[in-house]
């Protein structure tokens, strides 16, 4: 019986993929691997399936995106609870690769976390930077800001000393490593596909809260974060995604005079600052694709 599945997306990432799946242990009998190659440039899949013959390679012929991709595996899992794992993302730091993280400390303390109240449906672990002295990248979130939308990733960049060891619950999960509860999803429904990329498991997380579940970040386990490998820290892709996801986020779940509110300042002074800081910087095409970002939405 499947107790758990872990899901991850391929997009001509085949030696990230490859080593993320080298840090699981494929041969437990309680957990299955789903990968689903989201259309990458060369048949990847059939690199993969051949590597790793444990593994469940699910190919589509277009990219569907985060959330359609992930909605693909949730679709073809078993398990129980539902594993979301970043394919950048591995369970032990570089220089531990070769040793096997055994079922029960790589999974059981999130299971258990989940298994601890019915009302928790979903958890986080720690995460880290694989690079350099391993910084924290997250371990919880602050509450988003009701009109300007920010909020702060609790402990980004600091050394982890253990000074967020306690665990504790959490607004949003962090899209890189979460755990769900598969009745949970069944209740609040699938991730929202209307993002394609970026926010989509903010708009998740809202959704299952709305469902009834709390989420929980949980630091018995800790993930190594590459950050950013597929689409590029400044790339013209992340800055249409983000400007035209955060709108569509505040559209889908704010309401009333905070929901105008933010619209009008991400439009008239988050969008146009980063038209103007894009212009300054020599980079025409991050400019355009913050008003095609803007654009997009309203003609959405």
């Amino acid at each position: 019986m499947i107790e758990l599945s872990v899901i991850t997306i391929n997009y001509n990432g085949l030696k990230d993929t490859c080593e993320l799946i080298e840090t699981l242990p494929l041969d437990n009998e309680l957990l299955e691997v789903i990968v689903v190659d989201n259309a990458s440039a060369n048949d990847e899949a059939t690199v993969i399936e051949q590597r790793f013959p444990q593994v469940t390679v699910l190919r589509s012929d277009q990219n569907l995106g985060f959330a359609g991709g992930n909605n693909l595996g949730i679709r073809a899992a078993q398990g129980k609870y539902l594993y979301f794992l970043n394919n950048d993302t591995v369970l032990i730091r570089g220089e531990r690769k070769g040793e096997s993280e055994n079922y029960v400390s790589a999974f059981q303390p999130l299971i258990n976390r989940l298994e601890s109240s019915e009302k928790t449906g979903m958890v986080c672990p720690k995460l880290r930077f694989s690079w350099g002295n391993h910084p924290i990248q997250f371990a919880g979130y602050t509450p988003l800001s009701p009109i300007t939308m920010r909020n702060r990733s609790i402990g980004y960049g600091e050394e982890d000393q253990g000074q967020y060891d306690t665990p504790h619950s959490t607004p949003y999960a962090h899209g890189a490593a979460m755990m769900v509860k598969r009745e949970a999803v069944e209740k609040a429904g699938l991730m929202p596909e209307c993002y394609f990329l970026y926010y989509e498991e903010l708009d998740w997380s809202m959704m299952i809260r709305r469902a009834g579940y709390d989420i929980w970040y949980d630091p018995a386990c800790t993930v190594y974060h590459k950050e950013s490998q597929a689409t590029g820290q400044d790339s013209a892709l992340k800055t249409y995604y983000i400007t035209r996801n955060r709108l569509l986020f505040v559209s889908r779940n704010m309401t009333g005079a905070n929901k105008m509110l933010s619209l009008l300042y991400l439009l008239t002074i988050v969008a146009c600052k980063d038209f103007l800081k894009h212009l300054f910087h020599r980079r025409p095409d991050l400019a355009l694709a913050t008003v095609r970002g803007a654009y997009h939405f309203f003609k959405c």
